[in-house]
């Protein structure tokens, strides 16, 4: 949570679709972070010339440059509450057992309190980093890190935050600080229990601001990192090593994200995004998933199911870093893809989070 240039073949098929919410996957190396960051960039550069192409392009869960808010399905602001990330029964909170923190890609342990903060996003980046993002009495959203290391923050970015913002070297003693290269950056680094490390950041409001908003953070309770879709068939010897949740434009918009892994030269990203305005199409596709129509990108490393309505369910299996070069191994194939979008299992109405489960 990603790279849009790469799926502008499929922003031109379906006319109204935008930039998936770019993602850290499964390094918190600051290197791969900055180049992450600088896809982003390129890909509002992008996502804006489409705009002047196509006359109109559907953006889901992140504000491109200022996008959030000029087109009609991306309001800043959402009529309805956002969905709640379940209560993970019987499991301990991060206060109470840190080590487990970044452990289960299926499940955050701390969560915000429902009735004060809106959820908008929320993600496991095993076996690393847990996030949740949030907005408290309509204000700025505030995204909250926890890990178990301190130094898993020294080697990367803040996701939202301009490339050249310096959040390295921090203190964990829960001072609020501005952050260099920003306009009104702030951020908060504390330790919640021993042996946890916390990360508050925002984009603009003040200081109290954001004290008040992390007061609504909940430490003592675990919440599953579930959404409307599930995996049931994975390729042999694969794993399901990180999650995402992007609920900011809900109901209007959703971004799913579910990161697949096979020892260390295969990863898969499955990508659902959801779009109210996005055109229904029935369209052939060029290969059948289970019985269902579906589309192979030329470069072969992508494929999309076409039967959902409204709804792009990608598995991207490429390298997504160009100039990089890839790990060495066998990596997934379009049989893989297949394997994972035939068992994969969407719920009915996207926009009735009771029907997720």
């Amino acid at each position: 949570m990603t790279d849009l240039d790469q799926r502008i073949a499929s922003v031109l098929r379906e006319r109204a679709e935008g930039e998936t919410d770019t993602r850290r996957l499964l390094t918190a190396s600051r290197r791969l972070g900055r180049r992450r960051q600088v896809r982003r960039r390129a890909a509002t550069g992008t996502a804006l010339a489409l705009v002047g192409v196509l006359g109109f392009v559907g953006v889901s869960g992140t504000d491109l440059g200022g996008l959030a808010g000029r087109l009609p399905w991306v309001a800043s602001t959402p009529t309805v509450a956002a969905p709640v990330p379940p209560r993970a029964d019987g499991v301990p909170g991060a206060a109470e057992q840190p080590d487990l923190v970044g452990s289960d890609p299926a499940v955050l342990h701390f969560g915000v309190d429902p009735g004060r903060a809106r959820y908008l996003s929320w993600a496991v980046y095993g076996p690393q980093i847990e996030s949740v993002r949030f907005s408290v009495g309509g204000g700025q959203s505030v995204l909250v890190e926890v890990a178990r290391s301190a130094r898993l923050f020294n080697d990367m970015g803040i996701d939202g935050f301009p490339i050249r913002a310096d959040v390295t070297r921090l203190t964990f003693d829960g001072t609020v600080r501005q952050v260099p290269g920003t306009s009104g950056g702030m951020v908060k680094a504390w330790e919640p229990a021993p042996g946890l490390y916390a990360r508050a950041s925002m984009l603009g409001g003040d200081q109290n601001a954001l004290s008040a908003a992390v007061d609504a953070v909940r430490w003592n309770e675990a919440r599953r990192c579930a959404g409307p879709l599930r995996l049931t068939t994975l390729p042999a010897g694969t794993t399901v090593a990180s999650c995402s949740v992007d609920v900011t434009t809900f109901p209007k918009g959703l971004n799913v994200q579910l990161t697949l892994v096979r020892e260390r030269s295969a990863t898969m990203w499955v990508r659902m995004v959801y779009g109210a305005e996005i055109a229904i199409k029935n369209e052939p596709g060029n290969r059948t998933v289970a019985g269902h129509p579906a589309y192979l990108y030329p470069d072969g490393t992508k494929l999309d199911r076409l039967d959902i309505p409204r709804t792009h369910l990608t598995a991207d299996f490429g390298w997504p870093y160009p100039g990089m070069e890839p790990p060495k191994g066998p990596g997934f194939t379009e049989a893989d893809a297949t394997t994972v979008l035939a068992g994969a299992q969407v719920a009915k109405n996207l926009t009735d989070p009771a029907t997720w489960k």
